[in-house]
């Protein structure tokens, strides 16, 4: 096969299906020993930037949340290179100040997935990768920079709570995660998502839209609300996208996601 290349991988999730982005776009399949990847990598160029896209949930989101092979996904965009990741998602939230329509940046998440595949290393090696701080500050540094100057309302440091769906919460879950736990939004596809890129040393950003308000605000949460929100909120990601992917650098100096695997061998 050709060698392809691509610098920046996008991870798209519910609503963002397709690499209109992307210039001289073109489709490839890409084989792994961990199986199929959510669907054909899109790779194309924007703003001279070599990008790689991937729908999480394949084109026509017919994979659900505890179903998505990440590890596929994440061995495919690293073979090509892949030294960033972004990764926009939907979640629900746990919080009055978080509102449908915002933009959140998770810092942190509390897992309570509970039957994925973790690791790259489930054999042979013993990995203890550190998720102390699991997103790559400098992309999330940059993205936020770039939301203020569009005026979107970006926020900033947030705790991610993931489940292992594809069902949404009860009352008593939701309410646990917000009072308890403190947790700010909730999703279903960030684990292992995240854990994987640090294995391979990928510098990684959730870009997380709030759709909703989880259940603890007492109305039940459902999949059309979500998909209405996500379809008018689409142009403001991309927007945000194109004006964030230029301001990437090309050189990793300002973040520690290039030696995460330093001192996590055994």
């Amino acid at each position: 096969m050709k060698n392809y290349h691509s610098d920046i991988g996008i991870i798209g999730g519910t609503g963002i299906y397709n690499a209109e982005l992307l210039d001289n776009a073109k489709s490839i399949k890409i084989f792994t020993p961990y199986g199929s990847t959510s669907d054909l990598i899109t790779l194309g160029e924007y703003n001279g930037r070599s990008i790689a896209f991937i729908p999480r949930h394949g084109k026509g989101h017919t994979i659900p949340p505890h179903k998505v092979n990440s590890r596929a996904n994440i061995w495919a965009l690293h073979s090509l290179g892949v030294s960033r990741i972004i990764a926009p998602s939907a979640v629900g939230s746990l919080q009055d100040n978080y509102k449908p329509g915002d933009i959140i940046l998770p810092d942190q998440f509390i897992d309570f997935t509970k039957r994925r595949d973790y690791t790259f290393y489930d054999e042979g090696n013993v990995c203890h990768i550190s998720c102390a701080d699991p997103f790559c500050n400098e992309l999330r540094d940059i993205f936020v920079k770039v939301g203020k100057k569009l005026n979107y309302n970006v926020h900033d440091r947030s705790t991610y709570i993931c489940i292992e769906g594809p069902r949404f919460s009860t009352r008593a879950e939701s309410k646990y995660f917000k009072d308890i736990l403190h947790g700010d939004i909730i999703g279903m596809t960030l684990i292992p998502e995240c854990i994987l890129a640090r294995e391979m040393e990928i510098c990684y950003v959730s870009i997380a839209t709030v759709t909703d308000y989880d259940v603890w605000y007492e109305n039940p949460v459902s999949s059309k609300e979500i998909l209405e929100v996500l379809t008018k909120n689409a142009s403001k990601i991309k927007e945000l996208l194109a004006k964030f992917i230029p301001s990437i650098p090309g050189t990793r100096n300002k973040c520690k996601c290039k030696e995460a695997l330093q001192d996590a061998m055994v």
